[in-house]
């Protein structure tokens, strides 16, 4: 069954709008941040990360964001380009903002964190007059993140984007990307969060973000279906809710609650998981495929990623997602 139908006659498959920064993956792993010396840079940010596994995917895609006028900022274009994403619409920040830093911390598969430096950074500057309604227009899907509504001006961009495409008639998704620290108030962020999911087609998220978008409402039980109906009233066709370990459950309108096969991995750590993910189910949702094997393929995705040191580099080809999926099957992949 279709749930969702994109535009096919748009020549641009995808395009993100929001967070550019770099990750600074430790090399030293099973160590605190505190004893770590040495640090691998990647391009990072949710939607940068989604953006580049769709472009590994073979998708036309293109980025709109906000880069610092220095090295990182000109490093951060180079990798897009090299990836075959789109920079038309990747402004420079002329203000003296910088680049923001996420530095990952593994002391272990499973006990991993970030540090992150935004204060001043360039992607919360991009202004809704700098937002590309030419670009919009010709894009089948458009991405937003929770991250980029954190704070002004990047905030009204985001809306400014949200009506460009709902007048285009782009497919939205807004992976929720909830990061604490960038926002003033838990009441803050449940507003906005509510005001862009409620023009959303597809919204991708944890248990624990949509609690956060619900701080307002009731849902004591914390149930998965009541949160899923909420946003049927307004604009959406899928919700899925991620559980971690336990899986994710995507929800359509009719009510029912598709569940997917999940694989072992090798697991060097834990970031990354969510945006591997939300390229793969993406890809398979733009092919036609079931809900099931959308959500398979994306997490088998998520596996490659978090069985590698990296994010961004790490994400894979589509071939290499079959030919996990096939390995796995065969038993030839385990869990560490």
């Amino acid at each position: 069954m279709t749930y969702v139908t994109f535009p096919a006659e748009k020549p641009l498959d995808f395009v993100a709008i929001g967070r550019l920064c770099i990750d600074l993956n430790a090399n030293e792993i099973n160590r605190p941040m505190e004893e770590t010396m040495t640090f691998t840079k990647y391009v990072g940010g949710s939607p940068a990360n989604i953006t580049i596994g769709m472009a590994r995917f073979g998708l036309r895609t293109a980025f709109i964001g906000k880069i610092a006028d220095d090295q990182m900022g000109r490093f951060i274009a180079d990798y897009l380009q090299r990836n075959r994403i789109e920079t038309s619409n990747v402004v420079t920040d002329r203000t003296g903002a910088v680049t923001g830093l996420a530095f990952t911390e593994i002391k272990s598969p499973t006990d991993c964190s970030i540090l992150m430096y935004r204060d001043n950074v360039a992607d919360l500057k991009l202004t809704p007059d700098e937002v590309s309604e030419e670009l919009i227009a010709r894009s089948k899907v458009l991405l937003i993140s929770g991250t980029a509504l954190a704070q002004s001006p990047s905030r009204e961009a985001v809306f400014q984007a949200l009506h460009y495409a709902k007048k285009h008639g782009a497919v939205i998704v807004f992976d929720l990307d909830y990061r604490p620290y960038t926002w003033t108030s838990p009441e803050e962020t449940a507003v906005y969060y509510n005001l862009a999911a409620e023009k959303c087609d597809i919204l991708l998220g944890t248990r624990e973000e949509f609690d956060m978008m619900e701080r307002f409402d009731a849902n004591p039980e914390h149930s998965d279906a009541v949160t899923a109906g909420k946003w049927f009233d307004y604009s959406a066709k899928i919700v899925i809710i991620k559980h971690g370990k336990e899986g994710s459950i995507a929800y359509t309108q009719d009510g029912v609650g598709h569940r997917a096969q999940s694989y072992p991995a090798r697991v060097v750590k834990t970031f990354g998981a969510g945006d591997s993910y939300a390229a793969g189910f993406l890809y398979g949702v733009m092919q036609g495929w079931t809900l099931e094997k959308s959500m398979a393929f994306g997490s088998a995705s998520a596996c490659i990623v978090i069985s590698s040191h990296s994010c961004s580099d790490a994400m894979p080809t589509a071939e290499q997602v079959h030919d996990y999926i096939e390995r796995c099957n065969r038993g030839e992949v385990t869990a560490s």
